[in-house]
């Protein structure tokens, strides 16, 4: 473990999470937090030994040059802060890797042992799988918790999923042992287009994590990603009739299945999510601290150089998703 000193003390902190791999279904998850630290300019304090929960022939290391030096990036986990002012100042301490191919005991014992460190208040993990989910409607997002004290104040599911899990419900697991309030954001990816980046479910993530904990979220270009990011898929998906008619299954399924929450309450409710989101003056004030840069990789969306707009991949055979560990995560509501 790498640590720099001189970490100041964090203002009621919380943790938010994710990681690359099986629980991060179009690089959703991940690209959440790398968003987070990049708006607000994270400080990184903290990296895991690569060696004790890394397999490299799984997760290979990249060599590089700099400065016409030889280098080496080996794949971990890093932490960073970043100081959010405003009329109610927050901290988050940022957590983003891969998810680890060993030893999870212990690697979720080092992540508690700095939110222990650092006062973390609660622990937010982030997650996205694949779904039966149309991309023209918007991302299903569920909030899932083991503590059903949390589910009640926090307007939460209690989870009830049973079967394989991912470092996410590992990590949410280890925090309720551990007495830390944990909660997992998960987003539904459309399982015909699930090739990253997903820039709609990434927001819709932001969306809810803002709901969350109190605080907005600068944005920036994500919604204009996420609004190219469907006329793209649009395009593509009409230009296959099969396709367009799997869609439009999906789409009357999903339709159906909510006419139940087209109610007074539920309407009311996201009409108070839009005022919140553009109440002048809730916004995070300027921010603090010095910005460190973290791993390499570039998480900008694919663009059309002809147009500027992003370009998605063309999206997969319509049918059932394929038999693997991802299509056996938990679906929505029930995520662990």
């Amino acid at each position: 473990m790498i640590e720099l000193e001189g970490m100041p003390e964090l203002i009621d902190p919380v943790m938010v999470a994710a990681f690359e791999g099986w629980n991060d279904a179009g690089d959703a998850a991940s690209t959440a937090v790398a968003h987070l630290d990049r708006e607000w300019k994270g400080e990184v304090f903290a990296a895991l030994d690569a060696e004790d929960y890394y397999d490299f022939q799984v997760n290979r290391p990249t060599v590089f040059l700099e400065n016409g030096v030889r280098k080496i990036t080996w794949p971990t986990t890093r932490l960073s802060v970043v100081r959010v002012g405003g009329e109610k100042p927050r901290d988050l301490v940022l957590v983003r890797g891969i998810e680890p191919s060993m030893r999870w005991r212990s690697f979720c014992n080092e992540l508690l042992g700095f939110a222990h460190e650092l006062g973390v208040e609660m622990v937010v993990i982030l997650g996205a799988l694949l779904g039966d989910t149309p991309h023209t409607r918007p991302v299903p997002v569920s909030g899932v918790t083991s503590d059903p004290d949390l589910a009640r104040t926090m307007d939460l599911e209690e989870t009830r999923y049973e079967g394989p899990t991912g470092i996410v419900g590992i990590l949410q697991e280890a925090c309720t042992h551990a007495g830390v309030p944990a909660v997992s954001l998960w987003a539904a990816v459309p399982h015909y287009v699930s090739q990253p980046p997903n820039p709609k479910a990434t927001l819709a993530l932001l969306n809810r994590l803002e709901d969350l904990i109190g605080l907005r979220i600068p944005l920036g270009e994500l919604p204009e990603d996420a609004r190219a990011w469907q006329l793209g898929v649009d395009q593509l998906a009409a230009e296959d009739s099969e396709v367009a008619e799997y869609v439009q299954t999906l789409e009357e399924a999903r339709d159906t299945a909510e006419l139940p929450e087209a109610s007074g309450e539920a309407i009311a409710r996201e009409f108070e999510r839009y005022l919140r989101r553009r109440e002048p003056g809730t916004g995070p004030g300027p921010v603090t601290g010095p910005g460190v840069a973290t791993e390499s990789g570039d998480t900008s969306y694919l663009r059309d150089p002809g147009s500027g707009r992003p370009r998605p991949p063309k999206p997969e055979q319509p049918g059932r998703p394929e038999e693997s560990e991802g299509s056996e995560e938990p679906g929505e509501g029930d995520e662990d």
